[in-house]
């Protein structure tokens, strides 16, 4: 128990220590390639939030899903690319292949959609090459381009806001 919490305590410190600032040039080309990284450790309506982003234009194969759990059962079965806290090194680094793959891959807009600030999740956004970084106000503000102040709940809200500011900003 004791290790867990120092483990947790070192990569927490390692990733403050770091500079979260988010890079302040923004591409001008329009989004087409869309991450989405989602705490389902509390929000389990997953499917729906696809759903919205699909019916708002964005292609599904266009569409990449990454998943954090703070922790995962034996015989779950998960159909999806996933992490959880024992992927985070003592360093603060990911070292599950899944989620490195998500962070190498350029996107042109990546969805943070958490409220709660989770270390496995800081690093992953702030590690991420997307151009454009949108997510919730509760969060680290230095993390994102953009955010958005609602609840994690209310996804329909979420999605229509962002989308008519991406309109605004004639990102789509």
């Amino acid at each position: 128990m004791f290790l867990k919490f120092f483990k947790n305590f070192s990569a927490k410190r390692i990733v403050k220590k770091s500079s979260l600032n988010v890079n302040s040039t923004i591409s001008d080309k329009p989004i087409e390639t869309v991450g989405l990284l989602i705490d389902e450790t509390f929000f389990t309506e997953k499917d729906k939030l696809i759903q919205q982003l699909v019916s708002n234009g964005i292609e599904v194969k266009n569409l990449t899903v990454l998943a954090f759990k703070n922790s995962y059962k034996k015989k779950e079965i998960i159909d999806y690319p996933h992490y959880s806290k024992k992927d985070v090194s003592w360093l603060g680094t990911i070292e599950k292949k899944e989620a490195l793959d998500f962070i190498a891959k350029d996107y042109d807009l990546l969805i943070s959609y958490y409220d709660v600030k989770k270390t496995p999740l800081v690093i992953v956004t702030h590690q991420s090459k997307a151009n454009f970084k949108v997510g919730f106000t509760s969060v680290d503000k230095r993390l994102n381009h953009f955010m958005i102040e609602t609840q994690v709940e209310k996804y329909s809200v979420f999605i229509d806001e962002l989308f008519k500011y991406l309109r605004i900003l004639k990102k789509i």
